[in-house]
């Protein structure tokens, strides 16, 4: 062997060893090589019985010429301390990784990456093992460390497959549940131990190692896909019940999940369940938005299997299963993405484009065709492999700016001079107009804290394309007001009217998420003035607003029930509160039966979802009564069916109450009231139908009076 081949070959720095080791024909004969540290002795034996021991040539170097014609099959006698073993030589394969994989890759195209990349268990020519490949542009030279060779890469160096950066190994007779990393040479010739970008499983944190995984989940929610989608999202009944897995009954894993989650959302009426990040993530406080196995669901809770018995079991019971996808950064470990191969690959060059201000992360460098490939293809891999049916992109804003919490002189501007991320713009259309042309009936929503032009308008029209956009702007206003006193409720009566200016700019959720309950922002219940009567009341009445309100929603855990202290991730909701042997169980109890009757009703009722963004949908009856802390509106179904809806946010009781109606409803009854008995309310209320005068009232043709309760919402439908 030539003395640099030998050198580069040892060092890990060789971008062929396939052309060194293995079987290759010479003249006078065909020469073996092997690579087999710590071995006594490497035996070639032929298919025919013939056995041939190979020179030892120093540093785990054996070799030996056989007076053949041709390269034979062939297996290896390898001899340790301990024994000897019949192997197959890794060296004796052609590529397992087809040159059509390559080139979709290297245009940035292939919608399926996760196949031709990571560890893929196959039969290949004719010898069961697993392929290993790995993007590594940058690198000297790539071998293959686990436990099948003690963490020494050494024996199992990877092949360079040309310009497309992609480096491959078919090692026989390894499977499923193998650990594995990739030893990286860097261009500078150190070395970095790094685990798998496409992994599919990974061990448990703190543990970084990737696991080999085959799926041999069956599933069962055929009849759930096969109506996904037949209804327009924005056009349907979507109401969303935030969860972080692994607090939500801390120490379930994700098939204990399955026997509790589905019965618990089934029972409080929510259409979905919008699952808080399970990639893999090496810090469980970051709540999993610090990620570093985008392929890999978190082994904390189970294998992937589990992961897709949890969605399974979801599915057939009628929840829709979202999951928040986090493609704006990634964390700094130096054993997943950052600098992956000695060089910028994942983030991008710019150091100034690269670090995240806020949370010590890296960006993505949304211009490189493979970083835009790598997180395309993962959106479509959760839906098409887990079922996913949405995808809530967290940190929208963080992308499209370049500027995004940074002062003069941190940023550079676009080529035409601007603040707007050109890049990540392309990468959010082409993510979008992929996941929707692939995956029927897969919605993607945005958290999008700007204003942004066109985030739920198609690509085809120039728009970001997402399905929904969180509205943040409804979220800060409506939570400022009801933390106010209701003394000075009046003052700022337009923090809860405002977002009807801008209601049908964009397709809305409207968000109580985790981010609004943590870290000092206190609970919902608790942002609340007043005693602990008042609280609760004002808490049931908002919930009724938000009901009732254009847009979609999402509760998050706990709240449901009105949990007073601020969510933590160590120990998840306070299901004590609920408890009968509790003294205040009913008032909470009480909370989480209006909860489950909010949803009973807006499924039920048309209107509070069938013209979500329509504006005729929609149309104020009393949207200026700031004295009396009042807010009255109508929403219409695509018939033109009422629902009157009608928030008190002051603590008095309002007796005839005068409101302007359509002329064509004979009479209206109360079908909703927050302050009832049942939910923990002072029963106030309007037992029977109310009938409307023919007196005209703001611009209406009739007038109703009604009883407003205190601190309540009421809603009111035709007789």
């Amino acid at each position: 062997m030539d003395v640099t081949d030998r050198e580069r070959l040892l060092s890990g720095a060789h971008h062929d060893p396939h052309a060194l080791l293995g079987a290759h024909p010479i003249l006078g004969g065909v020469v073996f090589r092997a690579l087999r540290p710590y071995a006594e002795a490497v035996t070639v034996s032929l298919a025919n019985g013939v056995r041939a021991e190979l020179d030892d040539e120093g540093d785990g170097l054996f070799s030996g010429v056989l007076p053949l014609e041709s390269v034979p099959e062939y297996t290896l006698l390898v001899r340790y301390a301990g024994g000897e073993f019949e192997v197959q030589d890794p060296y004796r394969f052609l590529p397992s990784l087809g040159e059509f994989d390559l080139h979709l890759f290297g245009e940035g195209r292939h919608e399926q990456l996760w196949t031709a990349l990571g560890a893929d268990p196959m039969v290949h020519q004719g010898v069961a093992g697993t392929r290993f490949t790995v993007w590594a542009p940058n690198a000297r030279g790539v071998r293959l460390a686990g436990n099948f060779n003690f963490w020494d890469g050494t024996a199992l160096p990877m092949r360079s497959l040309g310009s497309s950066g992609v480096w491959e190994l078919f090692v026989p007779e390894i499977g499923e549940g193998e650990l594995y990393k990739f030893e990286i040479t860097r261009p500078d010739g150190s070395r970095t131990m790094r685990a798998d970008p496409m992994a599919r499983w990974a061990q448990t944190p703190p543990d970084t190692a990737s696991v080999v995984h085959v799926s041999r989940h069956e599933w069962r929610d055929g009849e759930w896909m096969a109506q996904r989608g037949q209804r327009a999202v924005h056009e349907a009944p979507f109401s969303v019940y935030e969860v972080h897995l692994a607090s939500w009954r801390p120490g379930l894993t994700y098939r204990q999940l399955a026997d509790q989650l589905p019965a618990y959302i089934s029972d409080l009426g929510f259409t979905h369940v919008e699952l808080m990040p399970v990639a893999e993530h090496p810090f469980g406080g970051s709540w999993g938005y610090q990620v570093t196995g985008f392929y890999a669901p978190t082994a904390r809770l189970g294998t992937p299997d589990d992961f897709k018995y949890l969605v399974d079991a979801l599915h057939r019971a009628g929840i829709g299963v979202i999951m928040d996808w986090v493609p704006a950064h990634f964390p700094r470990d130096d054993w997943a993405l950052a600098e992956f191969d000695g060089r910028p690959l994942y983030e991008h060059e710019d150091p100034l484009r690269a670090a995240h201000p806020d949370w010590g992360t890296l960006e993505f460098d949304y211009g490189r065709r493979e970083v835009r490939n790598f997180l395309v293809a993962n959106a479509v891999y959760w839906c098409e492999e887990f079922h996913i049916d949405g995808l809530r992109v967290d940190a929208v804003a963080s992308m499209l700016y370049l500027d995004y919490s940074r002062e003069a002189g941190q940023w550079s501007p676009n080529e035409h001079g601007g603040r707007e991320n050109l890049d990540a713009v392309a990468f959010l259309q082409e993510m979008n107009a992929t996941v929707y042309r692939r995956c029927p009936g897969v919605l993607t929503i945005a958290e999008e804290s700007t204003a942004w032009g066109g985030v739920t308008r198609a690509t085809s029209d120039g728009g970001l394309g997402f399905g929904l956009k969180w509205n943040m702007g409804w979220m800060h206003d409506s939570l400022g007001y009801v933390a106010k006193e209701p003394v000075h409720r009046k003052y700022h009566h337009n923090e809860m009217t405002f977002s009807m200016m801008y209601a049908y700019s964009e397709n809305y959720v409207l968000p109580i998420s985790h981010d609004e309950v943590v870290h000092g922002k206190q609970a919902l219940v608790s942002k609340v003035p007043g005693d602990w009567w008042q609280q609760r009341a004002t808490h049931r009445a908002y919930l009724g607003f938000m009901w009732a309100h254009p847009g979609k929603q999402l509760l998050f855990m706990g709240q449901e029930f009105a949990q007073g202290a601020e969510w933590s991730e160590a120990h998840g909701p306070d299901w004590w509160l609920l408890d009968p042997s509790y003294g205040a169980a009913a008032d909470h109890q009480g909370v989480r039966d209006l909860v489950r009757e909010l949803n009973r009703q807006y499924r039920a009722t048309a209107a509070l979802w069938e013209r979500d963004t329509d504006p005729s949908g929609f149309a104020w009856v009393a949207g200026d009564a700031a004295e009396d802390n009042v807010f009255a509106f109508l929403r219409f179904d695509a018939g033109g069916e009422p629902l009157l809806a009608v928030s008190n946010f002051s603590p008095v009781v309002r007796r005839e109450y005068g409101l302007g109606v359509p002329d064509d409803v004979r009479a209206w009854r109360e079908v909703l009231n927050t302050d009832a008995g049942r939910y923990g309310g002072s029963d106030v209320t309007n037992p029977d139908p109310v009938e409307p005068d023919g007196e005209g009232r703001l611009g209406w043709a009739a007038s109703i009076r009604l009883t407003l309760p205190p601190l309540a919402t009421v809603w009111l439908r035709p007789v």
